[in-house]
C-alpha cells in the first residue's frame, strides 16, 4: 500500500530506505572511490541535515514523498533475503521535489525512488511511480514535465522507466569540487 510519508513518525524506516538507496548507488554506479564516499557520507551529522531537509520539504509540498508499506508476506520475504529488522515496514519511497524548487530544471523532479531489492519487480515501483506523477501533476511548473537523473548504465531502471513513458531529455555531468 502507497501513502503519504507522515514526518517525524516514518522518519527512522525513511532513512534506513535512504541510506540502502545511497549505499548501493555509491557501489553500482562507480568505482570503489564513489563507494567509499557515499559511504563516508552516511553519518550523524548527514542524517540530521537530510532529517531537517525532508521536514522542509514535506513542510513546503504536501504529498511530496510517498511511501509503500510492505504486507505481511512482503515484509517476511524482506527478512528472510535482507535479513532486515522486523520493524522494516516500509518497502520502498518516492520523494519528488516540492514544487517552489522546479525552477532547478523548470520541471517537476523525481528526486529519489527506492525499492527494497527482495521487493523489485512486485509493482512497488509502479505503484510509487504513479504517487510521484500525481503529485507532479498537481505542482505549478513552468514545463509540464516530469524529470530525475538515472544511471545510463543501468538497464533495468532505463527499461522501467521507458514503460512508465519516460524518454531521454539531456544528460547530467559532474565535477569534483
Amino acid at each position: 500500500m502507497v501513502r503519504r510519508y507522515e514526518h517525524p513518525d516514518d522518519f527512522d524506516a525513511l532513512w534506513d530506505l535512504k541510506r540502502a538507496f545511497e549505499l548501493e548507488l555509491g557501489a553500482s554506479t562507480g568505482g570503489d572511490d564513489k563507494e567509499a564516499a557515499y559511504e563516508a557520507k552516511l553519518d550523524d551529522d548527514y542524517r540530521e541535515r537530510y532529517r531537517e531537509w525532508v521536514a522542509d520539504c514535506v513542510e513546503k509540498g504536501e504529498g511530496c514523498i510517498h511511501v509503500a508499506e510492505a504486507d505481511a508476506e512482503e515484509q517476511a520475504a524482506s527478512h528472510a533475503e535482507a535479513q532486515a529488522a522486523p520493524t522494516d515496514a516500509l518497502a520502498g519511497y518516492a520523494f519528488v521535489l516540492p514544487d517552489d524548487l522546479s525552477m532547478i530544471w523548470d520541471a517537476a523532479v523525481l528526486n529519489e525512488i527506492y525499492v527494497r531489492e527482495p521487493l523489485r519487480g512486485t509493482g512497488v515501483a509502479d505503484d510509487l511511480l504513479d504517487a510521484a506523477v500525481e503529485t507532479a501533476e498537481r505542482q505549478n511548473l513552468p514545463l509540464d514535465r516530469l524529470v530525475l537523473d538515472v544511471d545510463p548504465s543501468n538497464e533495468r531502471a532505463q527499461a522501467f522507466y521507458r514503460r512508465h513513458g519516460f524518454e531521454p531529455w539531456g544528460e547530467m555531468v559532474a565535477r569534483s569540487l
